[in-house]
């Protein structure tokens, strides 16, 4: 015995105004999904084609820009490593001149 689903279908008005209300808000996908009945996989691919569709050129980041903040964070993350080491050396050498 197999139960047939049958598929809902959305305006395009709609999926827009939803992902609007995701942007806009900053609400959980979760959470507007479920005010609206509909599911959360469903809103985030939405959402994903809404934010292609719909991207500003201008705020766009461009392949210099992501290079670049690619490199940063690697850089933040080798200072952060070095930050801990210091730390755990200042601590190890004071507790040595007690």
């Amino acid at each position: 015995m197999s139960a047939s689903r049958s598929r809902r279908s959305y305006t395009q008005d709609f999926k827009d105004e939803l992902c609007r209300e995701v942007i806009s808000t900053s609400k959980p996908v979760v959470d507007v999904a479920k005010s609206y009945g509909v599911g959360a996989e469903t809103l985030r691919r939405w959402l994903i084609k809404y934010r292609e569709t719909h991207a500003d050129p201008d705020t766009a980041a461009t392949g210099a820009e992501l290079a670049r903040l690619k490199e940063l964070e690697r850089e933040n993350q080798e200072l952060r490593a070095e930050n801990l080491f210091l730390k755990k050396a200042s601590a190890y050498f004071a507790r040595e001149q007690r």
